[in-house]
């Protein structure tokens, strides 16, 4: 993990400073080398490269499979030195002579990767024999059966044993044999706990591997480990402008480990999914200052950068490739909870316990359950949108849950534990602010589902929508390069929320590019209101689906879902209007019965009393 700390060389409006002190989470002292002037900054303007080479954005978008895999081995291999605070030249001798390369392809590797800070500036380059035959599938499926038939056994043959195993079955195939070093590459690329499980024994592997009972493993620091997952939230919520109720949202949250500082959160319409997951990671990473000031917060959320590694539950929008490539791209573990291991979930899900019980006492609360619900009416008495949860949410967390004493952690508030880390006390030094972001906008499109299309004539269209821009005019009908047979598909990210607008992910400069519709008059729309429309289309036999029909019909939907609120709101008038009525009918009888009542009173004779001339003045009182 990258980060910031008193003494270290950064970059400020180009130059070269000297990192002198931090001024809490959003400033830092610096001094400028060329000239010795010392200024207060803020952290975000800081960076830790000089430039970003952009020829490495989002390139792990467009690499095959078998790339990929060989730039997360390059990673793997100078990871141990990305760690070292200051490594050595025979380090990194160690590293390569342990690795079997050479110390300089070590240093480019370095150099490539410190540079960008992504793993997919370690893809491997143009080559000039591209072309030539590389493996049959015959030798590589051959390869494959060997290591697990063979190496993968408890007699543990050594690698050298595989490689002349393989190339006996392959001359005796008549088949062409493979260079000793591939075979080492494919074995390295086998997880340290299945070498361990299946040449040694599970239980070994356990041992090795597994968290002790009771302790997150690895969570040592902010940013080493964090835990996200969802959950529904206890409350109904209302629509943003006619304020009907629509609905419980769903909650993600993003939870450090070691700090329990909540690092990121989505609110969403939508039941859990790779979107709202990746929307959280960003917001988790991503600086929140200018974020807070939108929403009018004048507070600290001071949580930010890169994890090491995200660490979420069996769930299928985990396990998409969007995420998995996304996490590699920057260096991120994504880990899944084992089965049968409940000591690795309890962090979010207390957190969610403590949220859901604050939430209980708002209006439109639907409790935890229907027992504690009784005939509360959660629907009738919601008053919340979905922006102002989020916001009563966000203030909920800055100004209560990070300050407030946690059991967990010794009484200590969350932000008192994060300060400590970041900063140091008098018994050890502090890591340091993590590293600002550079690029925020590709970081946000790395974390949203994309979609693979070819570009025709008339741009690209994505469920029936048409989109274009002159952007797109060179890659018109262009032919895939491996299968000239084919047209060449590219990359395009899109907001569910807002479809109007499109992200052409363009291969020349390695960057994401927006595309509007190729009919800019049309509304813009979300994917849930697209689906809507496709669906009520496909259920009428006589209408076929294309772009035209789509807007009629969300134009449709509109204004049936207009007059629907404008009946409500006129079916609810005439029942207040009658209650008042009703009202005043009421007090009417009321105010006549008891006028009927005092007006026979008046008119009713005094009956004289006969013995009133006998009564004398205070004749009940005795005088002493």
């Amino acid at each position: 993990m990258k980060s910031i700390v008193p003494g270290q060389l950064v970059y400020w409006n180009s130059e070269a400073v000297i990192v002198m002190e931090l001024k809490g989470f959003s400033e830092a002292i610096v001094r400028v080398v060329q000239t010795g002037q010392t200024d207060i900054v803020r952290v975000k303007d800081l960076m830790i490269r000089y430039s970003t080479n952009s020829a490495y954005q989002s390139k792990h978008l467009v690499a095959g499979d078998k790339e990929w895999d060989l730039a997360l081995e390059r990673f793997e291999i100078i990871k141990p030195l990305l760690d070292l605070p200051s490594r050595t030249e025979n380090d990194v001798f160690k590293v390569s002579q342990e690795h079997g390369k050479g110390i300089t392809t070590i240093y480019r590797w370095l150099k490539r990767f410190e540079d960008t800070g992504l793993v997919s500036s370690l893809l491997r380059q143009a080559r000039v024999d591209k072309g030539e035959t590389k493996l049959s599938k015959e030798v590589d499926e051959l390869i494959q059966t060997q290591i697990q038939q063979i190496f993968l056994k408890k007699e543990r043959p050594s690698v050298l044993k595989l490689y002349r195993l393989i190339k006996h079955e392959c001359i005796k195939s008549d088949l062409p044999v493979p260079h000793k070093n591939t075979v080492y590459a494919r074995v390295r690329l086998i997880e340290d706990k299945e070498l361990v499980k299946r040449r040694l024994s599970y239980k070994q592997a356990k041992q090795k591997f597994e968290p002790i009972t009771g302790k997150f493993p690895g969570a040592n620091y902010p940013n080493a480990v964090v835990q996200i997952d969802h959950t529904p939230v206890d409350l109904i919520i209302v629509d943003e402008e006619h304020r009907l109720p629509i609905g419980r949202p769903y909650l993600t949250i993003s939870i450090d480990v070691a700090s329990k500082m909540i690092s990121g959160f989505k609110m969403t319409l939508d039941p859990p999914s790779a979107l709202s997951a990746g929307l959280c990671i960003g917001h988790a990473i991503l600086e929140k200052e200018n974020w807070l000031a939108k929403k009018g917060l004048d507070a600290e959320w001071p949580i930010y950068g890169k994890m090491q590694k995200i660490h979420v539950d069996n769930a299928k929008e985990f396990r998409g490739n969007m995420l998995k490539r996304a996490c590699q791209q920057h260096g991120i573990i994504l880990e899944f909870r084992p089965k049968g291991m409940p000591n690795y979930g309890p962090h979010v899900e207390r957190a969610f316990r403590t949220f859901m019980q604050e939430v209980q006492d708002i209006p439109g609360t639907t409790f935890s359950s229907i027992k504690d619900r009784l005939d509360y009416d959660a629907e009738g008495n919601a008053c919340m949108t979905l922006s102002e949860l989020e916001l009563w949410f966000t203030v909920f967390i800055v100004y209560c849950y990070h300050h407030r004493p946690h059991k967990g952690i010794n009484n200590i508030p969350p932000i008192k534990l994060y300060q400590e880390a970041i900063f140091g006390n008098k018994d050890k030094p502090g890591i340091g602010l993590p590293a600002p972001v550079e690029d925020e906008e590709t970081l946000r499109l790395d974390f949203t589902p994309y979609i693979e299309r070819t570009i025709q004539r008339q741009g690209v269209v994505i469920d029936n929508i048409h989109y274009y821009s002159d952007v797109l005019r060179k890659w018109i009908n262009v032919n895939d390069e491996q299968d000239r047979s084919k047209k060449r598909k590219f990359i395009f990210a899109r907001d569910p929320r807002d479809i109007s607008v499109i992200y052409f992910f363009d291969p020349d400069i390695h960057r994401y590019v927006a595309i509007p519709y190729l009919n800019t008059a049309r509304p813009s729309i979300s994917l849930w209101e697209l689906r809507a429309s496709i669906k009520s289309i496909a259920d009428n036999e006589h209408y076929a689906v294309d772009e035209e029909a789509i807007f009629k019909g969300i134009k449709k939907m509109r204004e049936i879902e207009a007059e629907a609120v404008e009946k409500t709101r006129l079916a609810k008038q005439q029942r207040a209007n009658e209650k008042r009525k009703r009202r005043m009918s009421e007090r009417r009888n009321h105010w006549q019965s008891t006028h009927e009542m005092a007006s026979k009173a008046i008119e009713s004779p005094v009956q004289e009393d006969d013995d009133i001339d006998n009564i004398q003045p205070f004749s009940d009182i005795e005088l002493y």
